[in-house]
């Protein structure tokens, strides 16, 4: 498999479940801002859509969106209990959470990325942003993780977009249990190594 990553960005969740995973899997930068692949060639011409990230199976198969790419990943390796078993109610709370951390906080927070979003609309955006993260660490306390005891690809996700809290000078401060929660993923050797392999550490 390879995955295409730009340093920071959302890619890094499915770089993490890769690792985590413990699967075979090349890592290809493709910067968002110059879509420019290490060989020197257009991104665009992998995936036309020119976002990250997007995985390119063994026999050429693409599959794009990140939500779809950590449970693909996490389905390859299922000892490594990274995504309940497909049709069971817990796998569904899985998606549930992809879909809530996708729309509600990622998208959120891209906005705020966008050199030409008026700064009033940037206070919108952060207040809507810090409202969701407020409940999400309620949805925290008493749990290691977001579906409980158990690491699994959300929780990679979370850790991601919310790594984007820093850059934007948002104050985490008084949301406790996020900010252990964050402690205990970045502590994961799969996440260090994933990071160390974009450059973050």
């Amino acid at each position: 498999m390879k995955l295409f990553y730009s340093a920071g960005a959302c890619s890094l969740s499915p770089h993490i479940a890769l690792e985590e995973s413990g699967l075979k899997y090349e890592a290809i930068s493709a910067p968002t801002k110059t879509k420019v692949l290490p060989d020197g060639s257009d991104y665009r011409k992998i995936n036309p859509l020119g976002y990250v990230p997007y995985l390119v199976l063994d026999d050429g198969t693409g599959l794009r969106e990140g939500p779809a790419i950590v449970q693909y990943i996490a389905d390859q390796a299922p000892d490594k209990k990274l995504a309940p078993p497909n049709g069971t109610l817990a796998r569904y709370q899985l998606q549930s959470w992809l879909n809530f951390i996708g729309t509600e906080v990622h998208k959120n927070f891209s906005p705020l990325f966008n050199p030409a979003m008026p700064e009033e609309a940037k206070k919108l955006f952060v207040t809507n942003l810090l409202g969701r993260l407020k409940w999400v660490d309620g949805e925290l306390a008493g749990k290691s993780y977001l579906m409980g005891d158990d690491f699994t690809v959300a929780d990679g996700y979370l850790f991601v977009v919310t790594n984007w809290a820093k850059p934007m000078n948002i104050d985490l401060s008084d949301l406790p249990n996020l900010l252990a929660f964050r402690e205990r993923v970045a502590a994961r050797p799969a996440v260090q190594r994933a990071m160390q392999a974009e450059g973050l550490t």
